[in-house]
């Protein structure tokens, strides 16, 4: 912790307390191939930072004398593996989320893991990121799986990107090695939605560029690694249309009827109009309802119960808005896919699309392409296999309420769960809606019900022989 800062919490901790409250969030996605040093990284930032307590050092370094995997005195990539089986492995299989602060902002920093068969929770800890530390390690190059993870940042949106040509320790610290990467993986991401890419050649493990400049690196002019995460200008768009998608409807006793959820854009006051689709029915705000108390307005990210001047009709799932300005409202629209799971996505097959807290069945009726991660071509493809990510036209049994993932990633996100195993399979991004002409010429499946898909489900695991339809793959 800063000079400043300590002094501050010794003179004055509630004047501490509210400097810390208003500091801006800055939220972060480790990520990368497999050992490129991702653990060790946030290890390291939080080591050099003072953030670590004096227990939780001494808990690291009693399990390095078991799993150490780095011939140090100690393992720095154990503060954030915390499982058996990644200790175990030295391998990072879950995300793991730390919190530290600096002077200048706070920090929620997602560990995710580099294994291709892990792809899926990487793509999870990315969704709400602002920015990616893509980590590549010096000896290897650019990996399959960098490609992979660079491309799944883009898909969901991260603008900022800060490559760590990490462990140059490795490689005596050689400027041109480090050119070399700096150089294909520019070729590379040109063709990505980044609009901000910087590079830090650093090694983890020993500490060089991470929160301090490294003196064996005097060729490398640039800043280190806190240093950009501290000064990385990251647009929150605090002008963006008003979105409220209802979780709960909060109704304890006679005289009260409220609607709870989390502002995902924009922001509210009491006594603005707002529209609940799909009824379109429309209302102003009477009050703003917290824990805390009541506020006069309320903003993206912040949990509250909203209620009404009139009784309205409204259900969980139900989005309310402004009356002009109204996301997309339909059933058929186009998405990237992160297909997730080992059973390939089957075209119309029925799922249960999930987007905020609104389900609804539907399926895919065409995958217009595939991606080819390494060279980024459009390959045509009849199903999407785990962990490949493809344009598909989905159309679902009642009208969604989007917006495009680009306007607004909170509404135009998606997930698509399997109706029999209730498994998330897959995570989409919608990008835009489908004109009429463009549906008219596809006929939906017919739409089994639950009694119909449990039965045929009984029958073919108990009575095999009787040869029963598999009608949930029909």
């Amino acid at each position: 912790m800063a000079d400043n800062s300590t002094s501050l919490i010794a003179s004055d901790i509630e004047a501490y307390l509210k400097v810390h409250e208003n500091k801006d969030m800055l939220r972060i996605l480790t990520c990368g191939s497999v050992d490129d040093g991702k653990s060790t990284l946030i290890g390291r930032l939080l080591f050099d930072s003072k953030m670590i307590f004096e227990d939780q050092m001494a808990a690291i370094v009693k399990d390095s004398k078991r799993f150490n995997t780095t011939d140090e005195s100690f393992d720095l990539a154990l503060l954030v593996d915390g499982l058996q089986s990644e200790r175990e492995q030295g391998i990072t299989i879950d995300v793991a989320y730390r919190y530290f602060a600096t002077e200048q902002r706070k920090f929620i920093i997602a560990d995710t893991p580099g294994h291709e068969q892990y792809t899926r929770n990487m793509a999870t800890g990315a969704s709400t990121c602002d920015l990616a530390i893509i980590l590549i390690d010096a000896r290897h190059g650019i990996q399959v799986q960098t490609r992979r993870h660079s491309f799944i940042c883009s898909l969901l949106g991260i603008k900022h990107v800060v490559v760590a040509v990490n462990k140059m320790d490795a490689v005596d610290y050689d400027q041109s090695v480090y050119q070399n990467i700096k150089k294909e993986y520019r070729e590379f991401a040109n063709a990505l939605t980044f609009t901000d890419v910087r590079f830090v050649p650093m090694s983890a493990l020993k500490g060089d560029n991470v929160v301090n400049e490294s003196a064996n690196m005097p060729w490398y002019p640039g800043s280190s690694l806190l240093k950009l995460l501290n000064t990385v200008s990251v647009n929150h768009d605090a002008h963006q249309s008003f979105r409220f998608q209802v979780q709960y409807v909060n109704r304890p006793n006679l005289d009260f009827r409220g609607f709870s959820g989390t502002v995902a854009s924009g922001d509210i006051r009491v006594g603005d109009t707002i529209v609940a689709l799909p009824s379109g029915k429309s209302s102003q705000v009477k009050s703003i309802v917290t824990f805390d108390g009541d506020l006069e307005k309320a903003q993206a990210g912040e949990a509250v119960t909203l209620t009404l001047e009139d009784e309205i009709d409204i259900s969980r799932g139900d989005m309310l808005v402004r009356p002009h300005d109204l996301p997309h409202s339909s059933a058929h629209f186009d998405a990237d896919v992160v297909w997730m799971t080992e059973e390939p996505l089957q075209l119309d097959r029925e799922y249960v699309i999930k987007a905020g807290s609104h389900s609804v069945f539907g399926f895919a009726e065409s995958i217009q392409y595939k991606v080819d991660v390494n060279s980024l071509d459009k390959l045509d493809a009849q199903q999407l296999a785990l962990n490949e990510i493809g344009r598909c036209r989905f159309e679902t049994t009642a009208p969604l309420q989007f917006d495009a993932y680009e306007a607004n990633r909170a509404t135009g996100a998606f997930i698509i769960i399997d109706r029999l195993t209730n498994v998330t399979v897959g995570a989409g991004m919608i990008r835009a809606a489908v004109s009429d002409e463009s549906k008219k010429s596809h006929k939906a499946p017919h739409a089994y019900s639950e009694f119909e898909l449990e039965m045929n489900t009984l029958v073919r695991k108990h009575f095999p022989h009787w040869g029963a339809k598999d009608i949930s793959r029909s």
